[in-house]
């Protein structure tokens, strides 16, 4: 049964940050596949729902070529894996979004909802924080922005602070010749969460960005790793020395979806297999 709650749609991004700053235990309704959940089982104390699913500035979902894609908080997933510019541009994402839960529920979540629940396992932030993803937030002192690699402040804990609520992710246009893959493992086929998520990215000057998901308290970009590997040269015997290097910079936990040890190894073989199938498209 859902606690009581007071509900408020407003009309403007404005009306939206002043209640989110006047009122105590507010929460954001965009696609509420999380928020409806925590709401039913009573995990959350919510005395108000702040639905913004009209707020026009959020509906933006565009790629301009040299600038980038925009993915506007009210943009579902559904939309991200049916887009033609994002299977070319952004491929990684593409099958990050495809992998996400089912095709019912991607017709309701939204990508900027899968960021700011910000769970440790979730398919989305380690393709978005290859792709150097920046995130648009609005707030009581005004527009800020923020890099998706220090959104990300624990689990369920992001950088929003009173009042604030994101209006858009922007990720740069990865520019031609850029290549990227997104792979996961999980208990079962279908809608579970992954056990670990990895994306890979080879950039067109060559260089290796690394995402990562379900390793560690929040999705973490292996910025050190990445120097290691673009320092030694990308071949596939710097693939294999990876492989076993990325144990070094990552801290899984056992829990009910897999051991420490499991995601470790895991880690270790969908690195090896990402960048293994990029070097292969170079050939």
């Amino acid at each position: 049964m859902l606690s009581r709650f007071k509900y408020f749609k407003p009309h403007t991004l404005s009306e939206a940050v002043q209640y989110l700053e006047k009122e105590d235990n507010s929460y954001v309704l965009a696609g509420g596949t999380d928020l409806m959940i925590l709401l039913r089982r009573n995990l959350i104390n919510a005395e108000h729902i702040v639905d913004i699913k009209m707020l026009p500035e959020i509906a933006a979902f565009e790629y301009v070529e040299g600038v980038g894609l925009t993915i506007g908080a009210a943009v579902v997933v559904n939309r991200v894996v049916d887009s033609a510019a994002v299977k070319a541009k952004y491929p990684a994402l593409n099958q990050a979004a495809a992998a996400l839960a089912s095709f019912q529920l991607r017709n309701r979540a939204t990508v900027v909802g899968n960021i700011c629940n910000a769970s440790p396992g979730a398919d989305l932030p380690p393709s978005l924080l290859v792709y150097d993803a920046v995130v648009n937030i609005a707030g009581p002192k005004g527009a800020r922005q923020v890099p998706l690699n220090q959104f990300f402040k624990g689990v369920k804990r992001t950088a929003l602070e009173r009042g604030e609520l994101v209006v858009s992710i922007q990720l740069p246009d990865p520019g031609e010749g850029d290549k990227s893959i997104y792979l996961r493992q999980a208990r079962l086929k279908g809608h579970d969460l992954a056990t670990v998520g990895v994306a890979t990215r080879i950039k067109p000057d060559g260089k290796v960005a690394i995402g990562i998901g379900a390793v560690a308290p929040t999705p973490l970009r292996l910025s050190a790793l990445e120097d290691m590997i673009n320092e030694r040269g990308l071949s596939r015997e710097t693939v294999e020395w990876a492989a076993q290097e990325i144990k070094q910079h990552i801290r899984p936990i056992s829990d009910v979806r897999s051991s420490a040890a499991y995601r470790l190894q895991m880690a270790s073989v969908l690195l090896k297999q990402g960048l293994l199938k990029l070097i292969e498209k170079e050939d």
